[in-house]
């Protein structure tokens, strides 16, 4: 089993390959969460193997956070684009079996 938590500064209108696709073990566990007061307005799009963000999670307004866990999710490249005028500073956990 492997843990994985880091913090990140994505620069503003910038994406990041936020998780790696697992190689050996497979993930049962991931969260991204945006450091942001509750009360700013901050837009950030969450995206499951996909860097043209066609399909995407939103994390804005008082959600500013993604959880999911179990043994059937996403296995691929997880990337994070932030879609406001700062720079702003993510969290995120990632288990690994």
């Amino acid at each position: 089993m492997a843990q994985t938590a880091y913090t990140i500064v994505i620069p503003a209108g910038h994406q990041v390959i936020f998780f790696e696709k697992p190689r050996v073990l497979r993930r049962i566990f991931m969260s991204v969460r945006a450091l942001v007061d509750n009360t700013a307005w901050a837009m950030s799009k969450l995206s499951f193997g996909d860097p043209l963000f066609v399909s995407y999670i939103t994390l804005a307004g008082p959600a500013k956070y993604f959880e999911a866990k179990g043994e059937g999710i996403f296995q691929g490249d997880v990337w994070v684009c932030n879609s406001t005028g700062l720079d702003l500073f993510y969290t995120g956990t990632e288990i690994l079996i």
